[in-house]
């Protein structure tokens, strides 16, 4: 038998491929490259990273492809100067005032190597994107990772409070993994707060802004444009369906901008990528559309939590946060067994709690029906075992 990903993976089986991705931490990928070479029906459902199942599109690929055959990909001095002067065009902002980088994580790096000490750390909130604090650990800086309110929100006073004296506050809106949102004016009043109580640096992590529905949300990209203490961070990885091909963008004052170039290397980015990402920011058609595709899907899966007797948060992002009422190691193995991949753990709340990706309908309609089988199996909460959840 000829050697291939297919022939492997058809040979260990596919519930066990879904398993073997979910237990590797850096090989991983070749897992889930590996689970690509087989037909789409056989594929393990990824529902675990927050990507977008459509992928980027073909106008997008259409851009990449053509990046290829003109030679791109085999020369020196990236088209990043277009990719920067679409996004420019499409929000209004000053080319001097963005920046791009390897994905919104080199950015996110780069700002809590520069703005965090061994004597000035970082305010997070805890769970939230972990970026930012697992860097800012890596050089040995200290970091405040604050407990969510009840409500399983970023706590925005006992942030602003914390901010005292710290180098950098990173603040995720609406928040990974909760997929909680605080609305414009609660937010208003705690960058304010912040900035005259403290002097740390703040950062507006917006990467799932396109997906929110909640019409008190508003970005803080004026803010950004005006004042040197905030940072805006965005990314092509979720609504763009980009998150392979590794692009993100920050806005800020410009000589916040100025400071982080002259600490990034902008060789990181590639020209297929770059190009991909200016014809995405070109086609907002497309996005409204995988906006409204998201929204239907959410709502689809929120109204089944509810059915079965289960809290969840509001979601305002492509994923969802149930509380199963199982714990999260349990429920993600079982789903494993059915050859779909769900969150990790998120403590202190993988007990009872688990993140959900969203899929397409289909998919959905599929992943529900295995989890009222494993919660069955395993005893969940909610009208599945006939108890109302708590």
């Amino acid at each position: 038998m000829t050697v291939s990903r297919r022939n492997i993976v058809k040979g260990i089986g596919i519930g066990t491929t879904a398993a073997a991705i979910m237990s590797f931490d850096g090989p991983r990928s070749i897992a889930r490259a590996m689970s690509m070479a087989l037909p789409p029906q056989e594929r393990p459902l990824l529902l675990h990273n927050n990507e977008n199942p459509l992928g980027p599109g073909s106008f997008v690929t259409q851009h990449m492809n053509e990046a290829m055959d003109m030679g791109l990909g085999s020369l020196y001095g990236l088209p990043s100067r277009q990719t920067i002067q679409a996004i420019a065009d499409a929000y209004e902002i000053p080319t001097e005032s963005l920046m791009l980088g390897n994905g919104s994580t080199q950015l996110l790096q780069s700002i809590t190597h520069i703005y965090t000490s061994p004597k000035r750390g970082l305010v997070t909130a805890a769970p939230s994107f972990e970026t930012c604090p697992d860097y800012a650990n890596l050089m040995g800086h200290p970091v405040n990772a604050l407990p969510l309110d009840d409500n399983l929100m970023v706590d925005l006073d006992a942030t602003a409070e914390a901010a005292r004296g710290a180098g950098l506050v990173f603040f995720c809106n609406p928040n990974n993994p909760t997929a909680t949102l605080h609305g414009g004016n609660a937010v208003d009043a705690f960058l304010d707060r912040v900035l005259s109580e403290s002097d740390a640096m703040i950062i507006v992590d917006e990467a799932y802004f396109e997906y929110v529905t909640n019409p008190n949300h508003k970005t803080q990209i004026p803010r950004a444009l005006e004042n040197e203490r905030v940072i805006v961070s965005r990314t092509f990885s979720k609504a763009h369906g980009m998150a392979g091909m590794r692009i993100g963008w920050l806005v800020g004052h410009p000589d916040t901008v100025s400071k982080l170039r002259e600490w990034q290397y902008g060789g990181t980015l590639n020209a297929p990528a770059l190009l991909g990402a200016k014809a995405s920011i070109e086609d907002p058609t497309r996005i409204q559309q995988e906006v409204e595709r998201n929204t239907a899907v959410r709502a689809f899966t929120m109204n089944w939590a509810k059915s079965k007797g289960m809290a969840a948060t509001d979601s305002q992002t492509n994923f969802v946060f149930i509380k199963t009422g199982l714990p999260a190691s349990a429920f993600r193995e079982a789903c494993a067994q059915r050859n779909i991949l769900v969150g990790r753990d998120f403590p202190p709340y993988e007990n009872q709690w688990m993140r959900i990706s969203l899929g397409t309908m289909g998919e959905m309609e599929r992943a529900i029906d295995a989890f009222e089988q494993v919660m069955t199996d395993l005893d969940g909460v909610g009208s599945i075992r006939g108890v109302t959840a708590a």
